[in-house]
């Protein structure tokens, strides 16, 4: 890669603010050689290779960089206010900036207060406005008694709303029932807006053997397929019977694959997602008192696994986020290593793009698939109609990413706030180089980010 600016003489010429052009720009054409112009934060050209565009700055791929669109990561916790020693908007946009993603949607619950009224959603923005250094929108929460309260957030912007079917891990977010569930749904089908859902049933867990101790096989236990198994079906038919959009938090459960695919046959409105987690470590391999491996759903076994790609591959899931869910050190109970007590949640915002294609060019799965599961169906879940795509007219969200290039995980360099990651030490294949927010390098010191609405972003 390398980067030139025009002379000041040059000036009359350069009809784009910055011009980047390379053998391999991942277009919705595929991965082909192209100049890509830049104007005012949108692409605005799209040439083949050595048409010349002037730009007042161009950048040349060298030979192993291929320019793609920046990662929109719908499910990110940043616990700012109220748990920022967690995760703040500062650390967490670094850490995204650093792994290519450029958009992220703020999860409702961790921060205190949670987003479950248009106060606290203004606090929030307030609070994040100066300090994201990639774009950021929010989800609203649908907790028992806020009903009144959805269609304000919706106007005031939020991208839908997060539920809970079992208790959330913290009491100022507690869970709905399926029938308050439902009429919630109801409530927002009237709006169109989007009910998004951690899906474990809590009965099925309370009849589970306790997690209690250090050894992985317990917790796992503790947390079996069958309670996501009976609270999928349950979103499916409150989806099914109130014709709102309803998607499928961090599915781990393959066993629920063959009842989504028939729900998305027979016309339900529902998407699902999964997590790195679930696609690249198995719960064989968790060593006894490793609770960075802790979360809710858990990590599950190596056929498991390999379900969930099948799933992805055939469309039955639609997209691969980070549910990065962060805590402090002393919340993972590292001395006792007890997984009952630890924190559930997994830290890996930076490195999601790095650990997918590590695992996917294994499997003969191509870079412009990975970014259509990271990126392009991300934006299209949340309504994103300028993100997601290297396309004319997009928002100039890009990454120049090393596909070949290689490297070992340590938790020490890491951007996000608390240095621990199951991922401590791992080697990994791809390398982001250099990240941009509609055409500016994001240089992790001038936060430049935009706050999103719903509805004014495209």
């Amino acid at each position: 890669m390398s980067e030139t600016t025009a002379a000041p003489d040059a000036a009359p010429k350069a009809a784009f603010d910055l011009v980047i052009r390379g053998g391999r720009i991942l277009t919705t054409a595929g991965i082909v050689a192209r100049e890509v112009g830049i104007r005012d934060g949108v692409i605005v050209a799209i040439e083949p290779l050595g048409n010349g565009l002037e730009g007042a700055r161009s950048i040349d791929l060298a030979d192993d960089e291929t320019l793609i669109p920046g990662l929109v990561d719908t499910h990110v916790h940043v616990n700012e206010p109220g748990r920022t020693e967690w995760e703040g908007f500062a650390s967490a946009t670094r850490a995204a900036a650093a792994g290519g993603v450029t958009t992220i949607i703020d999860m409702p619950l961790n921060s205190i207060p949670p987003t479950t009224t248009v106060e606290a959603l203004e606090l929030k923005r307030s609070v994040a406005r100066d300090q994201a250094f990639v774009d950021v929108g929010f989800w609203g929460g649908a907790i028992p008694g806020n009903k009144k309260d959805l269609r304000g957030l919706h106007d005031d912007g939020v991208f839908g709303f997060k539920c809970f079917l079992l208790h959330s891990g913290v009491d100022e977010f507690p869970h709905l029932e399926a029938d308050e569930m439902e009429a919630d749904m109801a409530e927002l089908r009237s709006f169109d807006s989007l009910m998004i859902v951690h899906a474990e049933d809590s009965r099925a867990i309370d009849h589970a053997p306790s997690a209690e101790g250090n050894h992985y096989d317990r917790f796992l236990a503790s947390r079996p397929r069958g309670a996501e198994n009976v609270a999928v079906a349950e979103v499916i038919e409150r989806a099914r019977w109130t014709g709102a959009r309803a998607h499928i938090l961090h599915l781990s459960s393959s066993d629920a694959l063959p009842m989504i695919a028939t729900a998305k046959r027979d016309g339900v409105r529902l998407t699902v997602e999964t997590c790195p987690h679930y696609l690249t470590l198995m719960a064989e391999e968790i060593p006894n008192g490793a609770t960075a491996y802790k979360c809710c759903p858990p990590i599950r076994e190596a056929a498991n696994r390999e379900l969930l790609w099948a799933g992805l591959e055939d469309g039955t899931i639609d997209c691969i986020v980070s549910d990065h869910s962060p805590s402090t050190l002393d919340l993972k109970d590292l001395e006792n290593g007890d997984f009952a007590v630890a924190w559930g949640g997994v830290s890996s915002l930076q490195l999601g793009l790095s650990l997918i294609w590590t695992e996917a060019r294994q499997r003969g799965i191509t870079l412009e698939q990975v970014i259509s599961w990271m990126s392009t169906k991300p934006a299209q879940l949340a309504r994103l109609t300028q993100k997601g795509q290297l396309a004319l007219g997009y928002d100039a969200d890009l990454a120049i990413f090393a596909a070949d290039d290689a490297y070992v995980v340590d938790v020490s360099k890491l951007k996000h706030k608390n240095p621990i990651t199951p991922y401590d030490g791992r080697p990994l294949a791809g390398v982001v180089r250099k990240t941009f927010l509609r055409g500016h390098e994001i240089d992790g010191m001038t936060p430049t980010g935009n706050l999103l609405r719903r509805g004014d972003v495209g």
